[in-house]
């Protein structure tokens, strides 16, 4: 359960960025699961540039490789807080931002594998 109150963390980082052997937005969504957060959500831009004005794009092969990822996360202000906190020097090139937010609603189905074959 969520309060009505939160904040979305995003947080901005190229696909080819690294963490512990694995792509850091995976490293991210891992540590945000372990952490106990809400959820996570992973998107691949198809073009962007960031703090060196470099472009990143899908329409070059050689730029493809890099493209921007987008790693939205929304949860209590609290929680949030303590996860950036946590990550904050894993994070070598990026950008993190925070939104407070309201919140609609928060759910999951409580069906199991055997209700979906009724």
């Amino acid at each position: 359960m969520l309060p009505s109150k939160g904040q979305l963390l995003r947080i901005f980082i190229g696909e080819s960025d690294k963490h512990d052997g694995l792509p850091l937005y995976e490293w991210i969504v891992k540590k945000a699961r372990s952490d106990g957060m809400a959820g996570a959500t992973v998107v691949r831009g198809f073009e962007g540039f960031g703090a060196h004005s470099r472009m990143h794009t899908a329409k070059i092969l050689r730029l493809s490789q890099d493209l921007p990822i987008i790693i939205e996360i929304v949860d209590s202000r609290e929680k949030i807080q303590k996860f950036i906190s946590s990550i904050d020097k894993t994070i070598e090139e990026g950008l993190v931002t925070i939104e407070d937010i309201e919140i609609y609603f928060y759910r999951s189905s409580k069906k199991t594998m055997t209700d979906s074959l009724h």
